[in-house]
This record gives structure tokens, sequence and C-alpha cells, in this order.
């Protein structure tokens, strides 16, 4: 054997197998050629048979036995090897056909030398090229056409496995965890044990639910490592539509899945009817371990060997996850509860804010571990949710609220309850007592710029929240079923850590109970319960704006548990919010705000006005005078598409 064939089979045990073997089929073909040259007889090469195989042929023989290969089949793979590997290979050839020319294995060839030939080797459905471990280099010449070894199935054979190039791009490695809780290691045996109680099946199927995309990675990787499999994981948009690429990316994945040895991980996310109808079909042919990945069960007549969906980790085993990963961090125990109590991450999240916070501590002297803790959940919780809402970092505090007493009394009422919801549901046990309807709920009603949105900020301050808006306007769908997928979307992004949700524009969802008189009304009806009842159970602080409390229906109104009206603030209360809104830096001149407050505008237009003069004053390169807010005022009752009385300016000028 040459140069070439000989450092292969001193690099590795299985290559030095593999030469034998070589030789073994090259004497087969020396033979044939000494027959074509001399016309000798005899059956061919039957007194030059070995007894194929031996020790450390593990590589040839993995290909027998997991591609079904007879033993002239297997010869076949040898002699296109041989001339990969065994300079000599091409004369040798070359000789036996009696042609010099042709100078590479052929089919015909491969039916006069080799043992116990067989016509139905060549064959498209044959393991050799359905299976494309031999290529034919002309198809229209089955048996004068090269015969080409796939050099995949080359590397493979010289114990130099790696995943198709072929497939790069479309398949990705996906590792094990090197940890899981307790209730993921369960949901990962339970994929494991669907894989294995399927393994006879033509589609040994499972699928995982819920959770996030790495969470059911996570849980398919750990069960394909129980199951002895690596795991690749792709995306459904990827399956080619097209009947033809959509078999060979079946065919070329089922070889790499038999090969490496792994499965597959499918993420299956808002596929078009195109492209579901692809993905069954490439589901339905998949002859190795499958795991299917989505939010929701798919609706499929196929059956799975399992489904599982990612569980929710209970309060003992977010604690045991979130110590153990801020395991050297100075955290009491009751700053780990309130970690534990706001963010609903994850365990590979909580490990990404740990990590981050080991990291920032030896550089941060203001911030204590616990604030760093804190600020890590939020980083984490609020991905996702930027581009399902606006997000406002809250600024303001209670000094910046003008309201009475009793309202102030409630917001702050409602913060007790979010703020202590850990020690009265879990520690006093009423989450047990009560079961339904813990979450905390608010109806903020008034009339625009009466400060609702103010009041939610300052209480997302306090409470050290993300405040969220969401306009409900834009959620609606008069598509039948669209309201609520959109509202989970929200809910489900927000419980990771508890954000405070202000939905605005309720008026847009709520209304008066209709009469069911077709199915719109009902579907209506619908969107409002799902809504409330996500409301109800979400473990942060949900409130609803409303511009016209008396229009809801009060069946849904008693569902909400805080209900706070925000009304058009009086002339004092005015007067107090322009003296707030003027920054004491500000340059004025005879400003008086008792005079301004005759205006009657809620906070909103107040800020609006305040803001207006003061580019106006700014402009004429002069003070802030009276004269600007009367300029101000003017623009903003257009907008409102009222006129100024003369009281409402009276001893302005």
């Amino acid at each position: 054997m040459g140069t070439h064939g000989q450092n292969a089979a001193e690099a590795d045990p299985g290559g030095a197998t593999l030469t034998a073997e070589i030789r073994r089929v090259l004497a087969r073909v020396d033979a044939h050629a000494a027959r074509v040259t001399h016309g000798s007889g005899g059956a061919p090469g039957a007194e030059l048979a070995t007894a194929p195989g031996g020790p450390g042929a593990a590589p040839l023989d993995a290909l027998v036995s997991c591609f079904s290969i007879t033993p002239f089949e297997r010869d076949l793979v040898l002699l296109a090897a041989a001339h990969e590997l065994e300079p000599t290979t091409a004369a040798r050839c070359a000789a036996a056909c009696g042609d010099p020319e042709r100078t590479y294995p052929t089919f015909s060839l491969a039916l006069a030398a080799l043992a116990e030939p067989h016509w139905s080797a060549l064959t498209p459905v044959a393991p050799l090229r359905r299976w494309r471990i031999v290529e034919l280099d002309d198809e229209s010449r089955l048996t004068t056409s090269r015969l080409r070894l796939d050099e995949r199935i080359l590397h493979f054979l010289l114990g130099s496995p790696y995943l198709d190039a072929r497939l790069h791009g479309q398949l990705r490695r996906t590792p094990a965890p090197q940890e899981l809780t307790p209730s993921y290691d369960l949901a990962a045996s339970r994929l494991a044990e669907g894989w294995a109680t399927a393994a006879d099946s033509d589609a040994p199927l499972v699928e995982v639910t819920g959770g996030d995309l790495r969470s059911r990675a996570d849980l398919a990787a750990a069960a394909a490592a129980r199951s002895g499999l690596g795991l690749y994981s792709m995306s459904a948009e990827d399956v080619p539509s097209d009947p033809v690429e959509r078999d060979r990316l079946s065919r070329l994945w089922q070889r790499e899945a038999v090969l490496l040895p792994s499965a597959l991980l499918v993420e299956v996310g808002e596929l078009d009817r195109d492209q579901r109808a692809a993905t069954e079909s490439f589901l339905a042919g998949a002859a190795v371990p499958v795991v299917v990945s989505s939010e929701d069960p798919l609706r499929s007549e196929r059956s799975y060997g399992a489904r599982v969906v990612v569980p929710r980790l209970d309060e003992e085993e977010q604690l045991a996850l979130w110590a153990g990963a801020f395991e050297g961090v100075d955290l009491a125990g009751s700053e780990l509860r309130s970690l534990v109590a706001q963010f609903q991450l994850p365990p590979h999240v909580v490990r990404s804010a740990a990590a981050a916070v080991h990291r920032r501590l030896p550089h941060e002297d203001e911030l204590d571990a616990a604030e760093l803790a804190w600020r890590a959940g939020l980083d984490e919780a609020r991905i996702g949710m930027d581009e399902l809402g606006r997000r406002i970092a809250p600024q303001a505090g209670w000094d910046d609220l003008v309201l009475h007493d009793r309202q102030t009394s409630v917001l702050r009422e409602i913060v007790a309850h979010v703020r202590q919801r850990a020690t009265v549901h879990q520690e006093w046990g009423f989450a047990a007592t009560l079961r339904r309807g813990l979450g905390v709920t608010a109806m903020f009603a008034g009339g625009s710029g009466t400060g609702k949105t103010l009041a939610a900020e300052v209480m997302a301050k306090e409470l050290g929240l993300d405040l969220f808006v969401i306009d409900l306007s834009q959620v609606v769908s008069k598509y039948i079923g669209e309201t609520e997928k959109n509202l989970r979307r929200v809910f489900d992004a927000a419980e990771r850590g508890g954000a405070l949700l202000l939905f605005d524009e309720a008026d847009a969802l709520f209304g008066k109970r209709s009469e069911v008189k077709d199915s719109h009304d009902r579907y209506a009806n619908l969107e409002v319960s799902y809504l409330l009842m996500r409301m109800e159970a979400y473990r942060g602080l949900a409130i609803l704006t409303t511009n016209m409390k008396n229009a809801l229906d009060t069946a849904f109104l008693r569902r909400i548990r805080f209900v706070v009206d925000f009304p058009f603030p009086a002339e004092h209360e005015r007067a107090e919010i322009w003296r707030r809104v003027l920054p004491p830096q500000a340059p004025v001149k005879d400003i008086d705000a008792s005079l301004l407050a005759q205006l009657t505008v809620a906070g909103g237009s107040i800020r609006n006005i305040a803001l207006s003069g003061a580019f106006l004053a700014a402009e004429e390169g002069d003070r802030l005078q009276m004269r600007h807010m009367l300029a101000a005022a003017r623009t903003e009752y257009l907008k409102l598409e009222r006129s100024l009385t003369p009281t409402e300016v009276r001893g302005w000028v």
C-alpha cells in the first residue's frame, strides 16, 4: 500500500483493519486482472478469500450493521475506499477492466471481481445509493461510471467523525447541560423513555412544549445524552418546501444520526401553511430519534413516544437554584426569598444572572450584592418584553403625585400587596387555602392626563420593577383567537420578572357585556375573560386604565381587586402640579402658579404647557414669563379642540 494508506493505518487502530480489508479486496481485483490477461479460469478470487472484519473494525462493522449492507456491498465500499487511499488502485482497476482509460472502480468491475455479487446493490433503494454511501459520477452509465465513496463515509471509516458539511448552516450542535433541577431531570428522563418505547416504530418522535427555547433544548439534550446520543438542532423554517430537497435533507440527516450517533431537535415556531406541511412531511419520514420543540403542542395525527411540558419550578426548587447559582455571594436568606418571589426565571437564566453578578462584584463599591442580584434579574427578565410594550424606566416618586389622601393610601396598599405576597402567600399559607385569584389586579379610572400612568411609574419605582405600558388597542385583533394569543405572549414574557404591567386603553377590550348574537360577540366576551384570568394568575401587578369606568360591566369589575379613581384635579391641586412641574433652576419672571391653575386642564396638559412655554422663552433668549405660558396654553387648547375663556386667563396680563 502507498504511503498515504500506511499513514492512515498507523494513525488509528481501525485504519490497520481497513488496510487489511482493502488489500483483500484489491487481491480479488488483481485475480480478475490475471484472468482478463491470461484467461485463467475458476471462481473469481475464490482461492484468495479471507474472513472479513476482525478486532478493531468498529467503523466498518458499524457501517455494515447500521445500514444493513451485504457482504458484496461491503466489498464494493472497500473498493471505492481503496481508490482514495491506495495509489496503485487506479492501475489495478485499468488492468482488471482491460481498458487503460478506465482507472477507477465501476459496478461492472465489482460484479466481475468481487464475491457474492448481486445487481440490486446498485438500485436507488438499496443502502449504498439510498444513504449516499457510494455515488455514481454519471447516473446515465450505471455499470461503467466511476463509483465514488462519499467523503463523509471515507472520514468515518478512518475514524474522523464530523457533521456532514452539507448540513452546516442548517444544524447546530446542542450540548447537554451540566446540571438539572429535580423537576427538569424527571422531564428529561421521560423524554428518553419516550424514545426507548418508540424505538421499534417508524418515527420515534417525542415532544417538549412550554418554557423558553433554551429550556426545551436543555431537556432534549439531557434526554439524548441519557440515550447515548448527541443532539443537533434545526429550525422548522429551514425545512425545504421542495419535496426533492426535503428528501435529500432527510436522508442526509438520518445517515448522520446513525454515524454520529445523534438525535435531532426541530424547533417549531410560527409557521405558515406551506412550512407546516413541509415540517409534517419531514417528521413523518424521520426513522431516527427526533424531539419536536414548540411553545404549544402541535396538532398532529402522529403518535408521540412522549409529550413533556417544561416544568415550572416550585418555591423550594427556585430557592435551591438561586442559592446554588449565587454561592459565594453575600446574600441573606430573606434576600434570596425576595428574589425567588419576584423572578420566575428558567435555570439557565438564573445562572446567567449569577455569572453577571460574580463578574461585577469586584468592581462595584457603591452597590451591595443584593442590589446587584436584583438588577441582574431585571436585566434577564426584560429580554423579550421590549418588543411587546413600551418600557418606562421609573423615575417619579411619591412627591411627584398630586392626589387626594384616599387615592394615595390605596396606591400604597397595592404596593404592600405586591411586596409582601411571598410572606402572606407562602409563609402564612394563604396560597394553599385560597388557591385562585392571588394576582394583584387594579383598575385606574379617570380622564386623560389625570395621573394614571404617573401613579403606575411611582409604584414601579417603589417596588424596584420595570414598568411596561401595553396598548390594548394594538393587542386586540379582529381575528378570532389572535387577541388571546397576543395577551398570552405579554403575560408569559412578563412572568419571568413580575414586571408592572399597565394595560392602557382598556376600553378597547372592555365594555358592557354584549348580548351574544353571533360568534364574534361570544369571542369578544372570551377575550375579556381570558385577560382577567391571566391578570388574576399573574405573579406581578397588572393594572388596567380606562376613561369610561361607568361603561364597564360590573361582573368584570368584581374580579378586579383594587379600583382607583383619578378625578379631574381641583384648582388648588392644579396649582400644586404647576409648582412641581417647574424646575427650581428654570429662569422665571412673575410666574404665578395660582393664576396658571385657573386653566381647567389635567396634569398631562399642564406638563405640556409648561414645557412648550419654556421652549418659547428659550428661543427668545428671555426668562419664562406668563406671556409664554399664554401662547403655549393656546396651542394646547387647539389640540384639545377647546377655546381659552376670559375667566381662565383673568389677571395674567
